[in-house]
């Protein structure tokens, strides 16, 4: 069952991005999600399969999720 995610959604990713931030913003859903690193503004595009294994825990859901 794949996660429920919402654009806007911020994350808490298991490891750091290089510039110290692990804190990410949701830009794109599908079969591919794409994330921006709140530091740093680098984004990152990735299979959701592989996002969902990486992804700790939604920090903040978006308001208009679900």
């Amino acid at each position: 069952m794949p996660m429920k995610l919402a654009l806007g959604d911020i994350v808490q990713m298991k490891k750091q991005h290089p510039c110290g931030s692990n804190r990410w913003e949701i830009t794109r859903i599908g079969m591919d999600i794409r994330i921006r690193c709140l530091k740093c503004d680098r984004q990152i595009l990735m299979p959701r399969e592989k996002f969902e294994k990486r992804v700790k825990k939604i920090l903040t859901p978006s308001e208009k999720g679900e």
